[in-house]
């Protein structure tokens, strides 16, 4: 089967100095684009994400990770109620939390 491959025999002459270094510019630049662009972003919504968690209380007007609003009767520790209308009550952990709303909000719906 050899033969319908034909050797290829490297020019070892024509190989660029060794070592130069520019690969590590582009490894670098890499390495910094993707933490602007990626890393830092990320680590900021988390963030806001911890804090509008942790500022929950009773009363807050809020939708839900799957597009539910509703207002927030109860606050526990890993769960939260969130009354949808009058007589209808709905729990969910915290981190379904997507938003909070402007009060008065639900009454404009």
């Amino acid at each position: 089967m050899s033969f319908f491959i034909p050797a290829a025999y490297a020019d070892t002459a024509a190989a660029g100095p060794a070592g130069s270094g520019f690969e590590w510019v582009f490894l670098i630049g890499f390495l910094v684009i993707f933490y602007l662009m990626i890393w830092r972003p990320q680590a900021k919504r988390a963030k806001e994400h911890k804090n509008l968690l942790a500022s929950l209380q009773k009363g807050d007007e809020v939708v839900t990770s799957g597009g539910i609003a509703g207002k927030v009767s109860k606050v526990a520790d890993d769960f939260v109620v969130i009354e949808v209308s009058d007589s209808v009550e709905l729990k969910f952990q915290k981190q379904a939390i997507a938003a909070t709303l402007p009060k008065g909000t639900l009454k404009a719906i």
